[in-house]
């Protein structure tokens, strides 16, 4: 065998925390590469020849361009990245509502609370609130479409 076997024992402990050093430093310089690309891709107020010129000068000159990059527009990175995390939450947030909530008419719960209010001030008897109770707890209430309570009073 004429060539020479390397072994574990044969890579010093130092070479191995520099290489793990530098595999990492690595890593990191793709994820900033790539923020910024994307960065440049979500800023609205830039003009599509800036944003082309941004995007040939990081690729041209990767670590001049990024460089460059961070330090002339990092500052707006930040709040660009959180006001798109914003518009994503108010985006889901809607959706949960909608999923959950349909049409955004009131509940019978919030019907009967609302009631339970006039009765507390007064306003109805508890005759009147009874009437009314039935009608929100049968479906036939003001949750319903064109549905009152206005037929609550006897004859």
């Amino acid at each position: 065998m004429s060539a020479q076997t390397y072994l574990a024992y044969d890579y010093p402990l130092l070479s191995v925390f520099w290489s793990m050093l530098l595999f990492f430093l690595w890593i990191m310089w793709f994820v900033l590469l790539f923020r910024v690309v994307v960065d440049i891709f979500r800023d609205d107020e830039m003009s599509g020849w800036a944003k082309a010129g941004w995007l040939v000068f990081t690729i041209l000159l990767p670590f001049l361009g990024v460089f460059v990059y961070v330090i002339a527009r990092g500052k707006n990175m930040g709040r660009r990245e959180i006001a798109q995390a914003r518009a994503q939450q108010e985006a889901f947030d809607a959706h949960i509502r909608e999923a959950a909530g349909g049409t955004g008419r009131p509940s019978n719960i919030d019907d009967l609370a609302k009631l339970s209010e006039i009765r507390a001030r007064g306003d109805i008897t508890d005759e009147e609130f009874r009437r009314a109770k039935e009608l929100v707890l049968t479906g036939h209430g003001p949750s319903e479409p064109g549905g009152s309570t206005a037929g609550t009073s006897g004859r």
